[in-house]
């Protein structure tokens, strides 16, 4: 089964792993969230490009979810030392990612094909595609006034309040080839446990990507999310907050509601803790599957893909 997933941060990450466990070499396709990159010590990064690129290469560290595993941090710890920034830690080995990246970029070559490239020099088997070509920077508003989301989510570890999102170059950008492909190849199309408002909401964002959705979905390709809110709390991340902030329900039910109003669905996952709320979500015309959906380990991760897989099928039957 072809399958394109949208995804971001690590919550993302964990499903496209479960997913690349269970399918064949090739036939996964990862379109991630690039409203988070920025620039810092003069370097392009790209964190929810490179956290998933790092859970699909095996080297993730495991418990932070984020990074490279057995990372060292020499080069921070000097950068500190000579007074500069270290707020947003970039360890030595992931630095490496980052020179790369930038070194390509600046020579004139695609995000695209850096992300290609970066995926067969770590032996990855599924493509990990930006979701465009283009900047799109997530930008969002507090009571304080706009912030760059990495200042929000790293430098103020999510404190304040969040009035408002918007992703900025996001009218100008375009979908790549690669991704457009992807999506009229899928036999399904899975949005993974990540945030709905600053990692799934970006990627929708893109001109053309909602389009080539509903085509698919006009097709008989069956479109499904997994909730990254259990129990009314987000797993990972201030995802419940901001939908709360928002005006949103903060809640499985919240973020059905929130993909049904993009036109993006046709069922959805959600923990068994949520089942309450089922008939909700069928109300709003989805199909519903219950599943434990919190992935602890490797096993969980890819026994959530196989029922995910298994409930978008069911979509079509």
């Amino acid at each position: 089964m072809r399958v394109v997933c949208l995804a971001g941060g690590v919550g993302g990450a964990k499903l496209a792993d479960g997913l690349q466990q269970i399918l064949a070499s090739g036939e996964l396709t990862v379109v991630v969230n690039t409203g988070d990159d920025f620039e810092i010590h003069s370097l392009t990064i790209c964190p929810d490009h490179d956290t998933v690129l790092y859970t699909l290469a095996g080297i993730a560290e495991r418990n932070q979810g984020w990074g490279l595993s057995g990372e060292t941090w020499a080069v921070m710890g000097q950068l500190a030392r000579l007074g500069d920034e270290t707020w947003f830690r970039l360890g030595d080995r992931d630095l490496a990612t980052h020179l790369f990246r930038t070194e390509r970029l600046r020579r004139g070559d695609r995000l695209t094909d850096v992300a290609l490239e970066l995926a067969r020099s770590l032996g990855v088997p599924s493509q990990v595609l930006p979701m465009t070509d283009g900047p799109v920077r997530t930008r969002v508003r507090t009571a304080d006034g706009w912030l760059d989301f990495q200042d929000y989510f790293v430098r103020l570890h999510q404190e304040p309040d969040v009035l408002e999102v918007r992703f900025e170059g996001a009218e100008q950008a375009a979908v790549s080839p690669e991704v457009r492909d992807a999506i009229r190849s899928a036999e399904a199309i899975v949005v993974a446990p990540s945030n709905p408002i600053v990692s799934i909401g970006p990627i929708l964002a893109v001109p053309g990507l909602l389009e080539e959705i509903a085509a698919a979905r006009q097709r008989g390709v069956p479109s499904i999310a997994v909730s990254g809110i259990v129990g009314g709390k987000a797993l990972r991340g201030p995802a419940d907050r901001m939908l709360a902030s928002l005006g949103e329900e903060p809640s499985a039910l919240g973020v059905a509601r929130r993909y049904v109003a993009a036109g993006l669905l046709d069922a959805f996952v959600l923990d068994r803790q949520d089942e309450r709320l089922a008939a909700e979500v069928r109300a709003l015309g989805l199909r519903v599957a219950a599943t434990d959906t919190v992935m602890t380990d490797i096993e969980s991760r890819a026994s959530l893909a196989r029922e995910t897989l298994s409930a978008a099928e069911g979509a079509t039957s």
